[in-house]
């Protein structure tokens, strides 16, 4: 039996503990095996928080993290394959390399997982992946694959294949080719159900609308990259027109819609935040944006939207929305509960509570309000994977 306590930490647990102070938490075998004080813990390794901050395993909920490598340019670019307008078959998992030294970055910062893939370029794009940051193979780190169906609307479509005169020039295009390429999963869908099992009346096989038939049977939703107001209700009508799930991606312009947004029941993945506008949709970016979506019901979550960001920036993306109005308390959900919950994991991921995923966070501070608060040590399905007196980082 492999055991680990963590000791001597100011426990958030991000779930109906609330915040233990000067707590506990006991991992056996990978999993969580009791949050408290005065635990049990027999003979277990013992790693000392020393008066930190222990959270859940912070969550990115859109990077693209190893499929656009470190520092390599286009041979390690595998964020777009804009041969083709319409990928629904690119799978994230034959494009990471779960080497690259950005993972041993995210590992250093806190940050346990991740979902990751195909970059905004195409109107349907093709499958993100969830994973963990440590390991060696995908088979290894994979958590879901496919985990979400990454489309995309407003700008980069018209500037990826437009400005070559090639469809999608406008937005109507863009949504027309998403709409028309759902439809026809629905029909490849119905068509397979109506053969119950007869290879004689079953549709012809194809790859593409494999792909997307997970999408309107409601198996995974669609990861929607989408910026300026119009676009974001666009991504909303498509789906509901087809009763799809559907997490609106970056959201930049979501506060000034934030009641509709909120109507729809859909969640919001904010980000990248703090950087400069560099492209129209995005002038009207917003710190406060987190907050007023939130005061107006919708789920939210924080994104580093690497390599816009290292992961490492997560605790201080959420720190300034805080700055700018977001409860704090909320702000910790935005990388932990609510990432994990909008991602579909949320009976893993998110909290430290018994049964889910040894994956946890120590901070020598409070990491979204201190600057110079630093990640000490990082736990992954129950192995300690760094410790900044040790550097036992890949």
């Amino acid at each position: 039996m492999n055991e680990l306590l963590i000791t001597n930490g100011k426990i958030l647990t991000m779930g109906p503990q609330g915040t233990v102070e000067n707590g506990q938490v006991l991992i056996r075998d990978g999993k969580i095996a009791a949050v408290g004080q005065s635990l049990d813990a027999g003979d277990a390794k013992v790693l000392d928080a020393r008066g930190g901050y222990v959270l859940p395993g912070l969550i990115d909920a859109h990077c693209h993290i190893g499929i656009y490598e470190t520092a390599i340019g286009f041979p390690g670019d595998d964020g777009n394959e804009t041969s083709d307008p319409v990928t629904p078959q690119i799978r994230a998992i034959d494009g990471i390399y779960p080497l690259d030294p950005e993972y041993g970055v995210a590992v250093r910062g806190g940050v346990t997982t991740v979902a990751t893939g195909p970059g905004s370029s195409n109107p349907i794009a093709g499958q993100f992946v969830a994973m963990k940051t440590w390991g060696n193979t995908m088979e290894k780190m994979v958590l879901k694959a496919p985990l979400a169906m990454k489309m995309a609307f407003g700008e980069n479509p018209k500037n990826s294949f437009g400005r070559a005169n090639r469809q999608p020039v406008t937005r109507m295009a863009t949504s027309s080719l998403i709409r028309e390429s759902l439809y026809r999963a629905k029909e490849y869908a119905d068509k397979k159900d109506r053969s119950q099992g007869d290879p004689a009346k079953m549709p012809a096989f194809d790859l593409k609308l494999e792909a997307l038939e997970m999408v309107v049977r409601g198996q995974i939703p669609i990861k929607a990259h989408c910026h300026r107001a119009d676009d974001i209700m666009t991504a909303i009508r498509i789906a509901k027109e087809l009763g799809l799930a559907l997490t609106l991606d970056h959201c930049t312009e979501g506060y000034l819609i934030a009641d509709d947004i909120a109507a729809s029941g859909c969640p919001a993945i904010l980000g990248p935040l703090g950087g400069f506008p560099q492209k129209p949709e995005v002038a009207l970016q917003s710190l406060e944006a987190a907050s007023i979506l939130h005061k107006a019901g919708v789920k939210v979550a924080i994104m580093t939207d690497l390599p816009a960001n290292h992961l490492w920036y997560l605790p201080i993306a959420v720190g300034m929305c805080v700055g700018a109005g977001l409860d704090e308390m909320e702000g910790f959900r935005t990388i932990t509960s609510n990432a994990a919950e909008i991602l579909g994991l949320g009976d893993r991921l998110g909290t430290l509570e018994p049964g889910k995923d040894a994956d946890v966070a120590i901070f020598d501070g409070n990491p979204i309000r201190d600057l110079w608060c630093h990640c000490a040590a990082t736990v992954i399905d129950g192995q300690v994977r760094y410790n900044k007196f040790e550097e036992s980082c890949k």
